[in-house]
């Protein structure tokens, strides 16, 4: 018989997840002491911060988060007064998402903290390095895509 053995630690998609974690982890532990929000709401919170409003629906698919989660995570980003949430005109049943004047003051004061960390992060990488992660990175999402 003639196994094949996988080692995690060598295997693609664990080790992607495993970076990911650890690098979202490490920041996220700044805004949350700081600021109060989940990994989460800064993602929305960020995703919002990009444009002056937008179709919940497309916010979870932009954030890659499932759409009744992204309900959840706006109703608390709602209680915290840091997003509105208004009818669309075109189609009652969907809202338009955008942040609040202290939503959009929280966004100002997280992105140059976020900046700053994202540029100690890639200081570990010589510029060539840099080019070459997110090269790799991007044909990666193309690929993956491609096998879906």
């Amino acid at each position: 018989m003639n196994e094949q053995l996988l080692s995690l630690d060598d295997f693609l998609p664990y080790k992607l997840v495993q970076t990911a974690e650890l690098v979202a982890d490490s920041l996220a532990s700044r805004y949350e002491s700081e600021f109060g929000i989940s990994r989460p709401e800064w993602r929305v919170i960020a995703s919002l911060g990009a444009r002056d409003g937008v179709i919940s629906r497309d916010l979870a698919k932009e954030t890659r988060l499932d759409k009744v989660k992204v309900s959840r995570i706006l109703s608390r980003l709602e209680e915290k007064g840091l997003v509105e949430r208004v009818v669309h005109e075109g189609d009652q049943r969907a809202a338009i998402v955008r942040l609040s004047d202290a939503g959009s003051t929280l966004y100002q004061l997280v992105v140059p903290k976020v900046l700053e960390w994202e540029r100690a992060m890639l200081d570990g990488l010589s510029d060539a390095q840099y080019q070459v992660l997110y090269q790799a990175l991007d044909a990666l999402q193309v690929r993956s895509q491609e096998l879906a």
